[in-house]
């Protein structure tokens, strides 16, 4: 963080506690879809019900998530991620009590609902809360710079907890109980949700908002091609993360593991975080058109061992490859979705970046957790390599767009 340690530096401007209590926060929502996924099939003995469980979770996120940030860009972040933090922990706790009961799969899946659509998008609106302090506070000259080591932080932190999330839910699952993931995520939500949202950070509005809080931006300039294909390059790497998940689930349940799957998922996240943090130090020379294609094909050569693989070994071996294109794409996604952020609408576009993680991750959860049951777990680990062609051929078409708009 050397890059945004200096005068004037962000790390002074947010404060040490910020970056703590911002970091924790967002683990719980890391634990979410893994910890509904886990739970499910440990219970309930289905993986196909435990994959349609998370995808529930992130069409609850797809549906809502953009609007609490459009409401946090117009109103505040205090006032909406209170209100979720509230709700969330309580859907959450609800949520293990019902997986439990005699209650049908129809209870299930309306609060694996609620869950995705209560959630509170501290990462989304952390990096808004930077940026945004960043483009009002500290000189031009260093905007640019500050922004990207910014973003590399912040994609390394959300590469750690969701990467630590999995393993936290799977050392929970098989050491104490499947339900005691979701308890947990439950408390830290209300305490370190809240804590999030009555930081002194959270009272800024942007001063690029009109007294009566409205954008100068008109809500048409969301839907721009150039900012989509940066939506869709992201949901690219949701879909990796949840195809690769529940394919490891599956592959571990073959085994008799699947408890485990969590704890193999961590070999990816080591490097992932790493490399996500040396974004940062990449010569500007290497555009992020650039960055995207290549860490893109990263996860491309990743993803066909994958889908060849036969031993645990092997599967470890390609996720450590995995791990040096994933957190690379996410910071490059993150940074051309703050460059391009219409004015007075970050934290609506953030949002809509961290929905769009969380709906690939549950859509690839459902479809590959369907796949290993119907079909078997040498179709599911296809499902990465379908997932990284995605995100490259989205790329591919970034570099177009661009080329076309400049």
């Amino acid at each position: 963080m050397t890059q945004i340690s200096s005068s004037p530096s962000l790390l002074r401007l947010a404060g040490l506690p910020y970056f703590l209590i911002a970091f924790v926060a967002r683990l719980p929502f890391a634990m979410m879809v893994v910890g509904v996924l886990t739970i499910v099939v440990s219970v309930r003995e289905s993986l196909a019900l435990g994959g349609l469980t998370s995808a529930v979770v992130g069409l609850g996120t797809a549906l809502v998530g953009p609007f609490l940030g459009a409401a946090a860009d117009r109103y505040g972040q205090r006032l909406v991620l209170v209100a979720a933090a509230v709700l969330n922990s309580t859907m959450l706790a609800a949520f293990a009590l019902v997986v439990y009961s005699p209650a049908g799969d129809a209870p299930v899946l309306l609060v694996a609902f609620a869950i995705g659509a209560t959630a509170p998008q501290v990462s989304p609106m952390s990096r808004s809360r930077l940026v945004t302090i960043i483009d009002e506070r500290m000189p031009e000259s260093r905007r640019a710079r500050t922004t990207s080591a910014t973003m590399s932080y912040e994609s390394a932190a959300d590469e750690s907890v969701f990467v630590f999330g999995p393993f936290l839910v799977g050392a929970l699952a098989s050491f104490i109980a499947p339900w005691a993931p979701m308890v947990l995520a439950s408390a830290l939500t209300l305490l370190f949700v809240g804590a999030f949202a009555l930081h002194p950070t959270g009272r800024h509005v942007s001063i690029t908002r009109a007294a009566d809080g409205s954008a100068p931006s008109a809500a048409s300039e969301l839907f721009r091609p150039v900012l989509l294909v940066v939506v869709a390059g992201i949901f690219g790497v949701g879909l990796f993360f949840g195809s690769t998940l529940t394919a490891l689930t599956s592959f571990m349940a073959d085994r008799g593991l699947p408890e485990q799957a969590g704890l193999l998922y961590g070999v990816m996240g080591i490097g992932s975080a790493i490399l996500a943090l040396g974004v940062a130090w990449l010569p500007p020379r290497f555009t992020l058109h650039a960055r995207w294609v290549f860490f893109g094909s990263i996860l491309l050569i990743g993803s066909v061992l994958v889908a060849t693989a036969s031993e645990v070994w092997m599967i470890a071996l390609a996720l450590a490859i995995l791990g040096i294109g994933v957190g690379p794409v996410l910071v490059t996604l993150y940074s051309l979705g703050a460059a391009r952020s219409p004015l007075g609408r970050s934290a609506t576009v953030m949002t809509m970046l961290g929905s769009g993680v969380v709906v690939g991750q549950a859509a690839a959860a459902a479809v590959t957790g369907a796949l290993a049951e119907g079909v078997g777990t040498s179709a599911s680990l296809l499902m990465p390599l379908a997932a990284s062609v995605v995100v490259v051929l989205c790329g591919i078409l970034n570099r177009f767009l661009s080329a076309v708009r400049r």
